[in-house]
């Protein structure tokens, strides 16, 4: 038998979560969840997913470093006969946040590659250590095996120049690497494919703006199955408001903060980065939260709620003009799946531009993609659940098999 499972790692700073896939029916087999790694209260919780009803299983006590975490997950795959060193692995595929413009496809990880990606660690000092870690372990537990890097930027390596570049000196933008590279770029593309499919269209013939909101937070224009503008930037600070990130502010605050209050830019950086958006308005970042607090009467709650509302509607207006035809706006992640509220604000009043929403179809919960703007509402309004594992399962073994 050919090998057709992909195991999916996506490595944080302090956390593991992890997927393994039959490509045949790309059925999940197994998922986990290593966190805290590094703390005295590490925690791993692993949910098989075959067999019907197999209760999750967890396990506490400090896990030291990421090999550990992925040794212990694996130990955790192989208590279900799905270990590592079996045969029917085909590959491993890793999220890797930055790929920069090199990387606009899923690739095979070799030396070479691994070094690029060490080396956009200065455009990406949150993410790309964390991926790195998780890369090179894994290769150490399986030399023998394919492992594909699956880039969050590489959707939205096909934007114009006109918009990939921020309009400040050329030759120091380029000396520095700096441009706009937006993030989420799975999320991104596997919204945008199946939101064509949830209108019985091809990729290439639908205009789709994707809002991703989670507590990581960004939008992105695909024309055509293509991305054409995004909201994040350099980093994933730019853009929307989101659980903990500003999004767009003024450059000049980050000058201001330290002339006037003697902030140092390890200090604005935390500032802007965990200390901002939701949180830094009303204090929670967890919309449900915040919804509540709006229902008591929280006027704090609300200003933030009106904020994050508003910063929206501005990027759906802007992408309306960038796409000059828009066929449908797709809410995703784990605010745009499940907080109606959310969904309702941020349609409301762009009736003008073909928007709509209908309230009871708004509010029906659902883990399948589904349509909630009337049938008479020119841009269809979608609610389309995310599937990032998938789509670099996907992607890992397409890249595999072709080879």
């Amino acid at each position: 038998m050919e090998p057709h499972r992909v195991l999916v790692l996506n490595s944080g700073s302090s956390s593991v979560k992890y997927q393994l896939l039959d490509m045949r029916d790309r059925s999940r087999l197994a998922s986990g969840l290593v966190e805290r790694i590094g703390e005295e209260t590490s925690r791993l919780v692993h949910t098989p997913l075959t067999g019907g009803g197999a209760e999750p299983r967890e396990r506490t006590g400090r896990i030291a470093d990421h090999e550990e975490a992925l040794r212990a997950a694996a130990e955790e795959l192989a208590a279900d006969g799905l270990g590592l060193d079996s045969p029917e692995l085909a590959a491993i595929g890793h999220r890797v946040v930055h790929g920069g413009l090199r990387f606009s496809e899923p690739t095979v990880i070799t030396d070479e590659v691994l070094k690029e990606i060490e080396r956009l660690v200065p455009v990406a000092p949150l993410h790309n250590p964390a991926n790195i870690t998780g890369i090179v372990t894994a290769r150490a537990l399986r030399p023998d095996l394919p492992q594909v890097a699956v880039f969050d930027t590489a959707f939205h390596t096909t934007m114009p120049e006109s918009a990939a570049r921020y309009a400040i000196d050329v030759e120091t933008a380029d000396a520095h690497r700096i441009r706009r590279y937006g993030f989420h770029g799975t999320s991104h593309a596997y919204v945008s494919r199946k939101t064509a499919e949830l209108l019985g269209k091809g990729p290439e013939e639908v205009n789709v703006i994707v809002l991703h909101l989670g507590n990581g937070a960004s939008a992105s224009a695909v024309r055509g199955g293509r991305c054409v503008d995004t909201s994040m930037g350099l980093t994933p600070l730019e853009g929307l408001v989101m659980g903990t990130r500003s999004g767009d502010v003024d450059p000049a605050v980050t000058f201001h903060l330290k002339r006037v209050a003697g902030m140092s830019a390890d200090e604005i950086d935390v500032l802007l980065n965990k200390k901002s958006g939701l949180v830094g308005l009303c204090g929670d970042n967890d919309m449900r939260v915040i919804r509540r607090r709006i229902d008591e009467g929280d006027e704090r709650a609300a200003l933030a709620f009106d904020i994050y509302i508003h910063r929206l509607k501005k990027y759906i207006g802007a992408y309306t003009a960038v796409l000059g035809r828009v066929d449908a706006v797709a809410f995703t992640a784990g605010v745009g799946e499940n907080a109606a509220p959310v969904r309702e604000a941020a349609i409301a009043g762009l009736e003008e531009l073909g928007m709509a929403v209908d309230a009871g179809l708004n509010a029906v919960r659902s883990g399948e993609p589904r349509l909630i703007s009337p049938e008479y509402a020119r841009v269809a309004v979608a609610v389309v659940p995310t599937d990032e594992e998938l789509e670099i399962a996907d992607q890992t073994f397409a890249l595999v098999e072709g080879a």
